[in-house]
């Protein structure tokens, strides 16, 4: 545990484990309704061995305080990779090493395998967020000199805190996403009332051709998930990532069965049975006006069911429930035939070697232009009628 004084008489203190904060005061002071951030989702991680030293997410995680009053809270983790970020920093790595220094480790601020924009520093009533970033940042720029850590991280934050932060100094980073606005629709088909005929008809086909393979979905919240129904979706989960890439996945067993399974209505599961028996299933968690689309997992594949799973039953949910917003995950260009729009999301980085910083700001910048540019076309591509 370090702690680093401040002018302010604000001290910044770092956590090597989130058993080190009662659950309740970090929920207090953190947006639980932004289910990442609550204590039971983060701690879950680390108690399940998802992000421990070993798997290079080791917890530093910030509590600001005055006195014995803790006033805000922040996930932070040095890492020693760059793996389960969807920030992607490789060439970055590569030109430390060329220029013969270590980019190992970093600090990164961030959901860990979870790329949705949401809070990450929280403050308590009465602490203004601007002047809570700036002696947060202090303390980790203190940090990283007494530690000899190359960078600090911010991932996905919102566009005001991005903003921020830009004027601070660090360098701000853009990219894209694909996501689901709720436009006051009513039902599916009002919602494909405003694709033109051509889209229109191949999502209708799409779901039609899941019906015809003799599929049947079901769509369970919070304890209507059983432990049949989570072993049943980790080993889907486990499958897939070992097609995809050679590994059972960043998450284990322990971490549905136990931290998953304990965000109660927080968690929506997708199932799809053939002849009564589950063979793919996707799991969401959900705030009160977003879904969020998280993990995927057949035991054999169907055409069109990643669609329907992933993104038909997300959007129906969310017309059901009256959520405003779906973020199906990060990627993915063929979410925009179905009427997921362009979006800008955000990263903040802090690098301590003046040169190296340099060409991070100038790559940045260069950057910038690239996204904005690429939103325009994929705008252009939405399938909805003009007008």
């Amino acid at each position: 545990m370090v702690t680093t004084t401040e002018k302010t008489e604000c001290s910044v203190e770092f956590l090597t484990s989130l058993n080190q904060i009662p659950a309740a005061l970090w929920n207090d002071i953190a947006d639980v309704d932004y289910p990442f951030l609550r204590h039971e989702f983060l701690y879950g991680l680390e108690k399940t061995g998802c992000t421990t030293e070993e798997t290079g997410w080791q917890p530093c995680h910030v509590v600001l305080r005055r006195g014995e009053t803790r006033l805000a809270v922040m996930p932070l983790y040095l890492k020693s990779h760059s793996y389960g970020e969807y920030v992607f920093d490789w060439s970055w790595s590569d030109a430390w090493q060329r220029s013969g220094l270590r980019y190992y480790p970093k600090l990164v601020t961030a959901i860990p395998f979870t790329p949705a924009t949401g809070p990450r520093l929280c403050t308590a009533p009465g602490l203004d967020a601007t002047r809570g970033y700036r002696v947060v940042l202090q303390g980790i720029i203190q940090l990283a000199e007494q530690r000899d850590i190359s960078s600090w991280h911010l991932l996905f934050p919102g566009k005001a805190v991005a903003k921020q932060l830009l004027r601070e100094g660090l360098h701000r980073r853009t990219a894209t996403q694909f996501h689901w606005f709720n436009d006051g629709y009513s039902s599916f088909d009002d919602f494909l009332a405003a694709f033109n005929s051509r889209k229109r008809k191949s999502i209708n086909r799409e779901r039609k051709r899941v019906q015809e393979q003799g599929l049947k979905l079901r769509t369970l919240t919070g304890a209507d998930i059983g432990e049949q129904e989570w072993e049943q979706f980790y080993r889907f989960y486990q499958l897939t990532y070992a097609k995809r890439s050679g590994h059972g996945g960043y998450l284990n067993r322990s971490f549905f069965m136990e931290t998953a399974a304990g965000m109660g209505n927080q968690v929506v599961m997708v199932l799809a049975y053939l002849d009564q028996q589950a063979v793919a299933g996707a799991l969401y968690f959900r705030s009160s006006d977003t879904l969020y689309g998280r993990y995927w997992g057949c035991e054999r594949e169907f055409d069109c069911l990643h669609f329907e799973a992933c993104y038909y039953q997300g959007i129906e949910y969310c017309i059901e429930h009256k959520l405003a917003r779906f973020d199906p995950g990060a990627q993915g260009e063929h979410k925009i035939q179905r009427g997921f729009r362009p979006v800008e999301t955000y990263s903040n980085h802090w690098i301590s070697d003046p040169q190296l910083s340099a060409a991070v700001g100038d790559f940045t910048r260069r950057e910038e232009h690239h996204t904005e540019a690429y939103i325009r076309r994929a705008a252009s591509l939405l399938p909805f009628r003009e007008g």
